[in-house]
């Protein structure tokens, strides 16, 4: 449209001049001179504009919001996540709360984040509320030491682990079932974990005559069932058990070598991934991209970095 203004009024200003040159000897050549002149200024206008305006909207859209991604967790699951009061060590604030979130979970939320241009936005969810509030678009992405498995693929995606968990028993010091080398060896006890997790669902009922208390809303919850002489053990992962033993010094974790005399689990059990609403491919391919130029070391390093500055009340 502005083009063709433009060759309007060049066509406008280029008759009056001409019109006028009748009157006057020799004057075509002037009106025709003057006439492209007048043409070269409107292209060149125009190209100015047209310039401007590219690089307003590039402006503009540098300028633009940055897509925000919201994380769900439970804020309550040391190393993987916890809540504390200030920003400390990098923690990020909880939303519609003054309190902050940390851990191996918000670290690498954070990393995905600032590989991909994103804000965060951390969001608490109690456990069982976690794959409902993907499912339904409420967050984005659940990071919040999930497994990969089977059923839970049937509601959501996950991408690629961002973490690489084995399963280990937390026992008391000096008690019954302190020297236990296999699972064999944890026969009778009295046992609980965390609700909707292998460790309960899968793991306790391959101890032999356990007497399986019902499950812990949370792993905070399952910790102090133990301390507390509630239950003989507890089944969790690794990470879960290293961050116990800091906050429990009077707690001792048993690894029974992943063969045999181990829990059996299959690698989906024990692989941690983020969960998305199916069909997020977008989501899923970029926050991959950042995964796949992580090792396993780099999580274990990150991993031990969350366990460190963890807080002894989580």
């Amino acid at each position: 449209m502005k083009m063709n203004a433009k060759k309007v009024l060049g066509m406008v200003l280029a008759g009056v001049l001409a019109a006028g040159s009748l009157t006057a000897c020799g004057g075509s050549s002037t009106a025709d001179t003057t006439a492209e002149a007048t043409e070269a200024q409107g292209d060149k206008a125009a190209s100015t504009a047209a310039s401007g305006e590219s690089e307003a909207a590039g402006a503009a859209e540098a300028s633009g919001e940055k897509k925000t991604l919201r994380v769900a967790m439970e804020c309550a699951y040391a190393p993987y996540n916890w809540t504390q009061p200030d920003d400390a060590n990098g923690a990020v604030p909880i939303a519609d709360s003054n309190e902050f979130a940390y851990g191996y979970d918000v670290m690498m939320a954070k990393k995905i984040c600032e590989e991909l241009g994103y804000d965060l936005e951390i969001v608490r969810l109690d456990w069982d509320s976690l794959i409902p509030a993907v499912t339904t678009g409420k967050v984005d992405c659940v990071i919040a030491g999930q497994s990969i498995t089977s059923e839970r693929l049937q509601a959501v995606d996950f991408t690629e682990p961002y973490y690489y968990a084995t399963i280990v028993t937390l026992v008391k010091e000096g008690s019954k079932y302190a020297d236990a080398k296999s699972v064999a060896d944890l026969a009778g006890a009295t046992c609980t974990s965390q609700q909707s997790t292998i460790w309960y669902n899968t793991c306790l009922p391959q101890i032999e005559g356990a007497n399986i208390l019902a499950a812990t809303a949370s792993a905070p919850d399952m910790l102090m069932s133990l301390n507390a002489d509630k239950c003989d053990l507890v089944v969790t992962d690794q990470p879960t058990g290293k961050g116990a033993l800091v906050a429990y010094p009077n707690f001792k974790m048993l690894e029974f070598g992943g063969g045999a005399d181990d829990f059996q689990v299959t690698e989906e059990d024990i692989n941690i991934g983020i969960s998305l609403k199916k069909g997020n491919t977008e989501l899923q391919e970029a926050i991959n991209s950042v995964l796949s130029k992580m090792t396993k070391d780099d999580f274990s390093s990150m991993m031990d970095e969350a366990i460190s500055v963890q807080p002894l009340a989580n």
